[in-house]
């Protein structure tokens, strides 16, 4: 195993000091426990927080700013945060609207931002994001996995957030968009943690698991390696089957990498899987391409399609500035 990193402990402490530093003007961080706020504490607004195990950056921490998220909790790789850590975080930014989790479904998350959830003295809600329709349960979670579409979620409730709305009309729309999104990944690499020092599991060179989770946990099947057009018709049928959408539905396209996979071959994904829906005669009206829910340096990929309306689509287009995300100001 080769990684720029001085010890494994201190992996992602000096991570964390770099991110904050490097984007000074955005964030600010807090040590012991660890969790980001914004550098400017939002007033007026439901506080919407999310967090999970590190290693799948930019998610969460790329996504705290104006329009998106007022504090991330972040854990060790692929590890839960702590009760504490979110507890803090809450306390640090709630402003007298309440609390709004969003919360990959894992168990690990599910349970402690539970626990924070009762510790906290004032009015909070969850928004718990489960759109892998690889699998119904996995490895880590009763129920299906939350992977890439917990970026739309937190876009579109974000720019809710901003406007002033209150807790219950937040999390509707969160519970909304989520049910809206579907996504599946490919794997054609491992990844690798760092204090564990080796591949997380072993795949053939001329193999690929279909369906893989972000930490790597199995997915459908594991077969040959094939062309990119087979691979992504998979994914785009499996996505299909679960949103059964009308011909004319406008979409929200995401193709997202898992880190170790070239923008070019994202593109190429992306090339694939939209001729592919346009030709079940949707309409693509809105699209991200890149690496926002990764699996440390796993080399694959992800598909993600949200059934857009116009309070979603007015969301998703509304200002937003982030270390990952910024438009619209």
């Amino acid at each position: 195993m080769k990684k720029f990193m001085n010890q494994p402990d201190t992996m992602l402490t000096e991570s964390l000091q770099g991110f904050a530093a490097a984007h000074a003007d955005l964030v600010t961080l807090h040590l012991e426990p660890n969790y980001l706020v914004r550098a400017k504490k939002a007033q007026n607004k439901v506080a919407v927080i999310s967090g999970g195990g590190s290693g799948h950056e930019p998610l969460h921490s790329g996504l705290l700013g104006y329009g998106m998220l007022d504090a991330v909790c972040p854990g060790f790789v692929f590890t839960s945060p702590s009760p504490d850590q979110m507890l803090a975080a809450a306390e640090a930014v709630e402003c007298g609207k309440g609390v709004l989790f969003i919360v990959k479904n894992y168990a690990g998350d599910v349970m402690n931002f539970e626990m924070a959830a009762e510790m906290l003295s004032c009015e909070s809600a969850t928004v718990l994001t489960s759109d892998d329709v690889a699998v119904e349960n996995s490895t880590y979670t009763t129920g299906r996995r939350g992977v890439a579409g917990t970026v739309i979620v937190e876009k579109v409730v974000g720019s809710l957030a901003e406007t002033g709305a209150d807790l219950a009309t937040c999390k509707a729309l969160g519970d909304r968009v989520n049910r809206r999104t579907a996504s599946m990944g490919v794997a054609l690499t491992s990844c690798t943690v760092p204090a564990a020092g080796k591949p997380t599991f072993e795949l053939g060179e001329q193999e690929l698991e279909m369906g893989v989770g972000i930490h790597g946990e199995p997915g459908r099947r594991r077969e040959a390696m094939r062309p990119a057009d087979d691979i992504v018709a998979d994914l785009v049928k499996a996505i299909l089957h679960d949103l059964a959408p009308a011909a004319g539905s406008e979409i929200l396209l995401l193709v997202n990498g898992f880190a170790a996979t070239p923008l070019m071959e994202l593109y190429l994904l992306y090339n694939s899987a939209a001729r592919l829906l346009q030709s079940h005669g949707l309409i693509i009206s809105r699209s991200l391409v890149g690496n926002y829910t990764t699996a440390l340096d796993m080399a694959g990929a992800s598909i993600t399609v949200c059934l857009l309306d116009d309070e979603i689509k007015q969301h998703w287009d509304s200002p937003v500035h982030t270390a990952a995300l910024r438009w619209g100001m």
